[in-house]
């Protein structure tokens, strides 16, 4: 018999990361148009707040953790010879989740406003109606992520990444359309983006996905065969899993539940730092995580465990060198990044000096968190998930104390991005611990070196971009913002050089990426390419 196909994680990573990265630019020019638009205030604090019970509903249900759930299991069908059992646990588990969801959405959307006072009380009872207003609008979008999730989770078994990566990308556009010309229709203005931000879902999530699926030639019957073997496990892998994928979710729900207590904007720069600490976990850490899971999932049904820890501790070091860098910049560059991204037309400099600080302290977790995903699918993918459960709950436990605790010394509000950096740096090491003792033998050597060489080639690189910020100006008025791009350009880019020749020097294996990428460029412009 000749030999399965092996899954091409590389390829389909650089798909991945293309379409995420995409995904983080639109995400961005998103943001700053709200930015520009809404300024820093109690308008885009209930604009944030809208989405606590949506996001509740998408990252406990709906999210990823469903589709995270079923695709060992449709894998394990389609990579042995049973196609058309695995079309059939697809058709069941989006019949009966279909009704479920729907129902949720429903009792989400008649008692919106008290579901709203109990997850933003500390804001101003007149802002509550215009928060539940925008989450009864935003709740009907969780059906097209849900049977998105469940779409993409077909594609990504059959190594199809390039229409779920496009998703993103959609929501990205509709909530920009809703910025710029929904807003001009509707009042509040604000109203605008929660209008688009459903139109892009829909699209993105929903119509995308069942093109492309159609074209594939698959296949649905509806059907609530609850009693066939492989739905029982899926929703039997879906609950813990469920809580394992939704943590950086959830942490970002507490995080509001308790910046609302704080003065109006808060909770606006929290949502911004967070969105700007979850470029790299999306670009990288979500990426590779997602390519990595199809092909751990097909080595574990194929009893080929060798190849399925290989793979894992080769994504781990790579993740690991290319996001603490990233780390540092963002770090030690805080207020560059802000105002580059952030400070125009109503967003001030005095928003700026309240959004910087949050990104410091979320920016602390960035390798851990972009880790953290990676590892959980490692559990997921060999169809075990208490282990990562238990140790997801108790960390989020961990985090929730710790956020009680450091909102109420002089950090204030700036505890809450400490503590879930610190939750991050904690889970990554018990999981990785964890998975360590259930599959045994994996190169924790090897890895535990890339992360000394990497850290030292950081904090060498840090300290350059530290001495370069003390002596460059920084400019004033509009000229900042150009100076912030100079600034970013000079001390970014030059550490990231001064980064990768000392991982070079230190002979670090996870630069021949980057000596790829250069060698290819050099082959383009030696043929006259651009």
């Amino acid at each position: 018999m000749s030999n399965p196909k092996l899954p091409n994680v590389a390829a389909a990573g650089a798909i991945m990361m293309v379409g995420l990265f995409l995904s983080r630019v639109l995400g961005q020019v998103r943001d700053t148009i709200m930015a520009a638009k809404f300024g820093l205030g109690p308008a885009t604090d209930a604009y944030v707040l809208a989405f606590q019970i949506p996001d509740l509903l998408f990252f406990l249900i709906a999210g990823g953790a469903l589709s995270s759930a079923f695709i060992p299991v449709f894998s394990e069908y389609l990579h042995t010879d049973r196609e058309d059992e695995a079309w059939h646990v697809f058709s069941v588990v989006t019949t009966a989740m279909t009704l479920i969801i729907g129902l949720f959405v429903i009792v989400a959307t008649i008692f919106a406003v008290p579901l709203t006072e109990a997850v933003a009380g500390g804001k101003s009872p007149d802002l509550i109606p215009l928060i539940a207003q925008m989450s009864r609008i935003l709740l009907p979008a969780q059906l097209a992520f849900f049977l998105g999730g469940l779409m993409f989770g077909t594609l990504y078994a059959r190594q199809r990444f390039v229409a779920p990566g496009l998703g993103p990308n959609v929501y990205n556009l509709g909530i920009i359309f809703g910025a710029l010309v929904l807003s001009s229709f509707v009042q509040p203005p604000i109203v605008g983006m929660a209008w688009g931000a459903v139109v892009g879902a829909f699209v993105g999530n929903l119509l995308i996905p069942l093109y492309v699926m159609r074209r594939l030639g698959s296949r649905f019957t509806p059907s609530l065969d609850l009693r066939h073997p492989g739905v029982k496990k899926v929703f039997r892998l879906m609950l813990p899993v469920v809580l394992g994928l939704s943590l950086p979710g959830v942490y970002g729900i507490i995080m509001r539940a308790f910046g609302s207590y704080f003065t109006d904007g808060v909770n606006t720069a929290l949502d911004y730092s967070n969105k700007l600490m979850q470029a790299p976990l999306g670009v990288f850490g979500q990426s590779f995580a997602i390519a990595v899971f199809p092909a751990l999932a097909q080595f574990f049904a194929q009893n080929r465990m060798d190849l399925y820890r290989d793979q894992l501790v080769r994504t781990m070091r790579t993740v690991v060198y290319i996001t603490l860098p990233i780390s540092a910049v963002m770090f030690v560059l805080a207020s560059d990044v802000v105002t580059l991204l952030f400070q125009y037309g109503k967003f001030s400099a005095a928003d700026t000096e309240a959004v910087a600080p949050s990104l410091q302290m979320f920016a602390l977790g960035i390798a851990a968190w972009c880790l953290q995903p990676v590892l959980m699918r490692a559990f997921f993918a060999v169809q075990t998930t208490f282990k990562p459960i238990l140790l997801g709950t108790l960390v989020t436990a961990l985090f929730f104390g710790l956020a009680w605790f450091l909102r109420e010394t002089p950090l204030g509000y700036l505890g809450l991005p400490l503590a879930s950096s610190i939750a991050a740096v904690v889970l990554a090491g018990l999981l990785l611990v964890a998975i360590h003792r259930h599959v045994g033998e994996l190169d924790l050597r090897g890895f535990g070196v890339t992360v000394l060489k990497a850290l030292l080639a950081t904090a060498v690189m840090a300290g350059l971009m530290w001495a370069g910020d003390q002596v460059l100006p920084q400019g004033e008025g509009y000229r900042r913002n150009l100076w912030a791009l100079g600034r970013l350009a000079l001390l970014g880019l030059g550490s990231a050089w001064v980064y990768y020749g000392l991982t070079r020097l230190l002979k670090m294996p996870e630069t021949d990426t980057v000596n790829r990428a250069l060698a290819r460029l050099d082959r383009r412009k030696g043929m006259g390419g651009p």
